[in-house]
This record gives structure tokens, C-alpha cells and sequence, in this order.
């Protein structure tokens, strides 16, 4: 079965009523945990994507400050755990700042762990690609803002 073009949904949409599009959300929002998450940025969170960021980096923290760091396997595990949630919340925000703010957070988190991260090729190749991520938003931001988060990627970018 092949689904409508969003342009399509997008006219339905307008020939509904506003109790029946209330009805179709809380539908929508019944399937899946996601859409239930991103409904409730949209809603709560969009607002202050400041204190959005500020709640995604609390939530990698605490991922990261249940990182068991005696062996690889599992310091690797717990911190593509961290990297998964800051990458769920990330996706739901519009803002490029947000984006580069928690992705600088996660990788400051994983040079603080009590980890040789750099004895491991997959740790290695996980952080080497996010800070690709990072200096490619970066790349894209305003001057200005270049210049708020210039010193924090110096920072992360030696190793």
C-alpha cells in the first residue's frame, strides 16, 4: 500500500474539522512513542530550545555517568546508548545550534570518562565521526554563532 504525498495529507488535513484533526493526533500519538515525544517538543519544548539542550545534555550525562569504563565492550555500549539519546532528541529540533551544542557536549563527556578511548577503533571511529558531524554544522552556522562555539570545538577537535 503506498502512502499519500505530503502534499495530499496536507489538503485532507484542511478539509477536517479541528475536533477531528484533535482526534487523528491523539491517534497518532497513541502508536508510537515518538510521535508522542516529538509532539510533546513541538508542544512544551519549542518554546526554549535553550533549556531543550540544556535537558538533553543532563540526560547524556547521566547515560554517561553509568558508563562501566573497566573494559571496552561495555563502555562501548553505554556510550552508544548516550549517543542514541542525544541523537533522538536531536532529531526533533529544527536548530542547528541545539544540534552542534549536544553533540560538543557528548564528545567533552567522552574525553572525560577515565577511558583510553583512542586504544579502541571503534570508539575511536565514533568520536572521529562526530566531530565530522560537528565541524559540518559548524561550517553551516552564522559568523557570530561560529564564534560562541569556536572555543569549545578547539577543544574537543585535540586529542
Amino acid at each position: 500500500m503506498k502512502s499519500a504525498s505530503l502534499a495530499q495529507i496536507r489538503k485532507e488535513l484542511k478539509t477536517l474539522s479541528r475536533e477531528e484533526v484533535i482526534e487523528l493526533c491523539e491517534k497518532l500519538i497513541k502508536y508510537k512513542r515518538d510521535n508522542k515525544e516529538f509532539l510533546n517538543y513541538l508542544l512544551f519544548d519549542s518554546v526554549d530550545e535553550d533549556e531543550y539542550a540544556r535537558q538533553i545534555k543532563i540526560e547524556v550525562s547521566e547515560a554517561f555517568s553509568a558508563t562501566n569504563t573497566k573494559g571496552f565492550y561495555l563502555a562501548k555500549k553505554s556510550i552508544r546508548r548516550a549517543l542514541r539519546i542525544a541523537n533522538k532528541y536531536i532529531k526533533y529540533s529544527d536548530q542547528p545550534e541545539t544540534e552542534l551544542d549536544v553533540l560538543l557536549h557528548f564528545c567533552e563527556e567522552l574525553k572525560s570518562l577515565d577511558i583510553n578511548f583512542k586504544r579502541s577503533k571503534v570508539l575511536l571511529n565514533l568520536y572521529e565521526r562526530q566531530l565530522v558531524k560537528i565541524n559540518d554544522i559548524y561550517s553551516d552556522l552564522h559568523e557570530d554563532l561560529q564564534f560562541e562555539f569556536r572555543e569549545r570545538l578547539l577543544e574537543v577537535a585535540t586529542f
